[in-house]
């Protein structure tokens, strides 16, 4: 079954709902006995980097979510602040994240573009195993962007105040700083290639 963490700051009821209006059976995973058995895990974000991390901890959720993702290799989805906490650190309030992608998070230079970037941003992804090579549109909302260490982990990048990645993917890790499941057709059909894969 696909699991959304629901750590109530996130976007978890809007995911779920993108996620069964494609027909796939899901639930809220609430703790971390709602973690096993996941075949897909996705993790929604709204708001700060600590808060998530924090939530997390409370939850007791850490220890499951690294032994399904990083151990067992169940698929994971990290959306927005889902996203940027798979790094190491985040410069939100100077936060330690999960670490599992090299690389910080790194707030938009205020006075060179508008923060938070809202709105729809052009993105293109590389083939993966959810997705052929595509350009679409996706809907953003971020007032930080991830800076992966490694070129290799970048899967889709787009442009505001220069080039930065949009998404990332190492093996089955992905993560989305767009908020997929509010981008329309493009947004239902990258759900449905991770989904699917």
């Amino acid at each position: 079954m696909i699991k959304i963490i629901d750590y109530k700051a996130g976007n978890a009821p809007s995911v779920l709902h993108a996620v069964t209006h494609l027909g796939y059976e899901a639930g809220f995973a609430r703790g971390p006995g709602g973690l096993y058995g996941a075949t897909h895990i996705v993790l929604p974000g709204v708001g700060s980097a600590k808060a998530t991390m924090r939530s997390l901890q409370d939850m007791g959720c850490l220890p499951a979510l690294e032994e399904a993702v990083l151990k067992n290799g169940v698929r994971f989805l990290g959306i927005c602040v889902g996203m940027q906490i798979l790094f190491e650190y985040s410069e939100e309030e100077e936060t330690d994240c999960l670490g599992w992608l090299k690389g910080k998070v790194a707030a938009y230079e205020r006075g060179k573009v508008r923060v938070p970037q809202m709105g729809w941003n052009r993105v293109a992804l590389a083939e993966s195993p959810a997705n052929a090579a595509l350009e679409d549109y996706f809907y953003f909302v971020n007032s930080y962007y991830a800076r992966p260490e490694h070129k290799s982990d970048i899967w889709g990048v787009a442009g505001y105040g220069g080039e930065f990645a949009a998404a990332v993917r190492k093996g089955n890790i992905y993560g989305t700083q767009f908020h997929a499941e509010k981008s329309g057709e493009a947004g239902l059909a990258l759900l449905r290639g991770f989904l699917s894969c």
